[in-house]
C-alpha cells in the first residue's frame, strides 16, 4: 500500500510545544502561524508524562484543543506518538528501564530518551501509548502524518544493560542457529574466548583489552536492530488502527549507529533534521551529501526536511547564528536535493530548559524577530512552488553506503590506522564532485544502479562475494567504478580475505595490495599524476597493479614509484582503484578525469560556493542555483525557461543576451524549463570576454 502526505503545496512549519504556554498564547500562535504561511506543524514529541500523567490513566483534553485550533485554521498535523522519552512515574517505577554504557553507568532521568531500546516494559508502555493516540486522533482530519519517537539513537544509540544482553544473545541464537557457528565466525580461538553455550555470551562492555572485533560488529549490527524492532513494532500498532496514514521516524542526517536503509524499508516517507554549522563555510557540501541520502533510502523518492534551526542551535561549544540569507539559501539547498517540504525546530523560542537559546521561526522578540521576518518571507515564497512537489532529482553519480562496511572499519583498535572513515573519505570524495558542480546519489547494495554512469565507493573495508559481483556486473554493462583506499579487506564475519585485499574485488581492479602504509598524524605522502605532485594524507598502500594500468605513483619515500592510482578496463566499463586518501587538490584532478572518460559533464562556473541541481517532473524540469558566495555570478537560463523564485535581474552585462541574469551574493534562482534545456553559470572569465 503507497502511503503518501495529503498536503497542498510544499509543507512549511515546524515543531510546536503549546504545552510549554499558558493557553491564551495558542490563538497568538494560530494566528502568527497563518501570517508567516505555515500549513504543517509537529505536535506532542515530547508529552508523554502530560499524556499520561498517573499510570493507565490518559488526558488527552488539552491535546483535542490544540488539534482541533490547528485544524480549524488550516493547519495539517504531523502527531507525534510522544514515545520519545517515558515519564517519571514509570521510571521509578522500573528503574531497570534506564540504559547502561559499556563500563556498567547507569544513565540517570533527567533529559531525553531515558530509556533501554531492548526493555520489554518500556516496550509495552510505548506500544500501549502509541495505541491509545491512533485509536484518539487517527481519524481526526488534520492529521497526515504519523511521527514515531524521535531521533532515534540521539542520545542512546547503544546499551549493555541486562535487558540488552538477553536481547542480544537472542538476536545471536537467531543469526547463527549453533553456538559452533558462531566460535567459528568470531574467531573465538584466538586469545581463548571458546564458548559453549549463548548464555554466555555478553554485551561487548568495557574489557582488559581489546574486545573481539566481530563480537563488536554484531553488536552494531544488534543495537540497530534493535531499534528497529522497537520502531517497526509502534508503526505495526499504528497501522493496525489507522492503515491509510503515512508514517515517518526523524532521521538525524548520515547517523553512524544506524542502518538508516533499514529504517526506510519499514516507513512511508523519509524525514532528516539537519544542522549545518553556519561557523564552518563547507557545511553545505557536506549537508549535500546528507541529502543526497534521504533521496537514496526511498530509492529517488522526495522526502521532508522536517528539522532545521532559523538561526542559531544550543548545542554546540560555540553556536553562532546564521548570518541574513542563509537559512533561506539552506531551506532551498533542501528543495533542491528533492525534499517537499520545509520545517523547523521549533515555532516559538522556549523560555526555559536545553533549547531556551535555540533559534525559533518566532523569536523572543515575537513578530520583531529576524528569524519570523526571513521565515515568514520565505513562507510566501514556498506558496509559488506547488508545482516542484513529486519530482525527483537528476543525478549520473551514485556513492555507495554500505553500514556493515561503515561499522566494521570503525572498531576502535587493531586496525592498521584508527584516522580512517567512511564519512571522512566520502565526504573528501563528494567535495571534489561538489566543486565540479556534479549530483551526487547515495545507494545500498543490492539497489539499482543501471541509471548512473559512475559509482563510487570511497571504503569497502567489509567486502562480500555477492556485493563484489554486482559491481563488477554495473562495470562489464558501461558503468564505472571508483574504489578507495583499505577497500576488499575482509569477509562479513570481519576475517581478512584469503590473500588479502582488495579480497572479492581482485578480478574488478586487477590490483593486489601486499601492505597497507598508514601515515602518522601530521605527517603526509606525495603521488605523482601528470607531471603534478599531489599530497596523500591518512594512508597509502603498498601496491601491485597486477593486471591494471598505472595512472598515478607514489613519489618519495619508501613507496616511491609504486602505483598509487590504477585503472582496468572491465567489460563495457572500467574501475579505477586509489590506494591513497589524495587530499582536496589531487582529488578534484582525478575526479574530473573520471567524471570526463565516463560521459558526466562537469559544471561551468561551478566551484564550492556554487551550487546547481535539477529535478525531473512529469511534465517540467526545475533548475536551483545557489549562490553562497561574497560576489554576484551571471547565469544563463534558457529561453522559455520561467523563474519561479529570483532574486536575479536581467543583467546588461551582455548586450542581447536577454537569457543571461545576475545573481546576487546568497542569492536564490529557481526555474522550470523543458527536460532537454540546461541553466548554466557563466564563470566570470567567459562573462568579461563576452562583454
Amino acid at each position: 500500500m503507497t502511503r503518501t502526505l495529503e498536503l497542498e503545496g510544499i509543507a512549511f512549519g515546524g515543531d510546536y510545544n503549546p504545552e510549554q504556554w499558558p493557553r491564551e498564547v495558542w490563538e497568538e500562535d494560530v494566528r502568527l502561524m497563518r501570517q508567516a504561511g505555515v500549513n504543517f506543524i509537529t505536535v506532542s514529541v515530547f508529552s508523554w508524562p502530560l499524556l499520561e500523567p498517573e499510570e493507565g490513566r490518559f488526558d488527552f483534553g488539552w491535546l483535542d484543543d490544540v488539534i482541533e485550533l490547528l485544524h480549524v485554521n488550516g493547519i495539517a498535523v504531523d502527531l507525534a506518538t510522544a514515545t520519545a522519552t517515558p515519564p517519571a512515574w514509570l521510571i521509578r517505577k522500573y528503574p531497570e528501564i534506564l540504559p547502561v554504557t559499556a563500563d556498567g553507568t547507569h544513565l540517570e532521568f533527567g533529559s531525553r530518551q531515558a530509556y533501554c531500546f531492548s526493555s520489554p516494559i518500556f516496550r509495552d508502555y510505548a506500544l500501549r501509548l502509541t495505541r491509545a493516540m491512533a485509536e484518539r486522533y487517527g481519524k481526526h482530519p488534520a492529521v497526515r502524518l504519523w511521527h514515531v519517537s524521535n531521533e532515534y539513537g540521539d542520545h542512546v544509540s547503544r546499551c549493555w544493560c541486562d535487558a540488552s544482553a538477553v536481547h542480544f544473545r537472542s538476536w545471536l541464537r537467531g543469526k547463527y542457529g549453533s553456538i559452533g557457528a558462531l566460535n567459528e565466525a568470531w574467531g573465538t580461538s584466538c586469545w581463548g574466548q571458546h564458548y559453549l553455550d549463548f548464555d554466555a555470551i555478553e554485551p561487548p562492555r568495557e574489557s582488559t583489552g581489546p574486545v573481539n572485533s566481530t563480537q563488536r560488529l554484531d553488536f552494531e549490527r544488534f543495537s540497530s536492530d534493535a531499534m528497529l524492532e522497537l520502531f517497526t513494532a509502534e508503526v505495526a500498532a499504528l497501522r493496525e488502527v489507522t492503515p491509510e496514514l503515512p508514517v515517518t521516524t526523524n532521521f538525524m542526517s548520515i547517523l553512524h549507529d544506524l542502518d538508516y536503509f533499514a529504517f526506510a524499508d519499514a516507513e512511508d516517507i523519509v524525514t532528516d533534521d539537519a544542522y549545518p554549522d553556519p561557523a564552518d563555510p563547507g557545511a553545505h557540501i557536506d549537508a549535500s551529501l546528507n541529502y543526497a541520502l534521504m533521496r537514496g533510502a526511498k530509492g529517488g523518492a522526495p522526502w521532508l526536511l522536517l528539522e532545521q534551526s532559523a538561526s542559531a542551535v544550543s548545542w554546540r561549544d560555540v553556536n553562532v547564528p546564521k548570518a541574513p540569507g542563509v537559512m533561506r539559501l539552506d531551506s532551498y539547498q533542501a528543495l533542491a536535493h528533492g525534499a517537499d517540504g520545509i520545517m523547523y525546530f521549533q515555532w516559538r523560542a522556549a523560555k526555559f530548559g536545553p533549547e531556551k537559546f535555540h533559534a525559533a521561526i518566532l523569536g523572543h522578540r515575537g513578530e520583531a524577530s529576524r528569524t519570523f521576518v526571513e521565515c515568514s518571507a520565505l513562507g510566501a515564497e514556498l506558496q509559488q512552488l506547488g508545482a516542484l512537489k513529486g519530482s525527483r532529482v537528476v543525478a549520473d553519480v551514485a556513492m555507495l553506503l554500505d553500514w556493515d562496511a561503515k561499522w566494521a572499519l570503525a572498531a576502535p583498535d587493531s586496525l592498521p590506522t584508527n584516522r580512517l572513515s567512511w564519512i571522512g573519505q566520502a565526504r573528501d570524495w563528494h567535495r571534489a564532485t561538489f566543486k565540479l558542480g556534479v549530483t551526487v546519489d547515495l545507494v545500498r547494495a543490492g539497489a539499482d544502479w543501471s541509471g548512473y554512469k559512475v559509482l563510487l565507493v570511497p571504503n569497502l573495508y567489509l567486502a562480500t562475494p555477492e556485493l563484489a559481483a554486482q559491481l563488477e556486473a554495473f562495470a562489464a554493462a558501461g558503468g564505472t567504478v571508483v574504489v578507495g583506499a583499505f577497500s576488499g579487506v575482509v569477509d562479513r564475519n570481519d576475517h581478512v580475505h584469503p590473500g588479502g585485499a582488495p579480497g572479492p574485488l581482485r578480478p574488478l581492479l586487477g590490483v593486489e595490495v601486499d601492505e597497507v602504509w598508514p601515515l602518522p598524524d601530521g605527517q603526509s605522502g606525495q603521488v605523482l599524476m601528470d607531471g603534478v605532485r599531489y599530497e596523500v594524507h591518512t594512508v597509502s598502500e603498498w601496491l601491485d597493479a597486477v593486471d591494471a594500468r598505472t595512472v598515478a605513483g607514489y613519489s618519495g619515500g619508501e613507496l616511491d614509484g609504486r602505483p598509487a592510482v590504477t585503472n582496468r578496463q572491465h567489460g563495457d566499463g572500467g574501475a579505477w582503484y586509489v590506494s591513497g586518501a589524495l587530499a582536496d587538490a589531487g582529488m578534484l584532478t582525478l575526479m574530473r578525469r573520471i567524471l570526463d572518460e565516463s560521459g558526466v559533464p562537469v559544471r561551468d562556473g561551478a566551484g564550492p560556493d556554487v551550487e546547481v541541481v535539477v529535478r525531473r517532473g512529469a511534465d517540467a524540469s526545475f533548475s536551483f542555483v545557489l549562490n553562497r558566495g561574497t560576489t554576484a555570478l551571471d547565469v544563463a537560463v534558457p529561453a522559455g525557461a520561467a523563474v519561479l523564485v529570483g532574486d536575479a535581474a536581467a543583467s546588461g552585462a551582455v548586450p542581447g543576451s536577454g537569457g543571461l541574469r545576475r545573481l546576487p551574493a546568497r542569492g536564490v534562482l529557481v526555474v522550470t524549463h523543458d527536460h532537454s534545456d540546461v541553466v548554466r553559470v557563466v564563470a566570470e572569465s567567459a562573462r568579461l570576454q563576452a562583454v
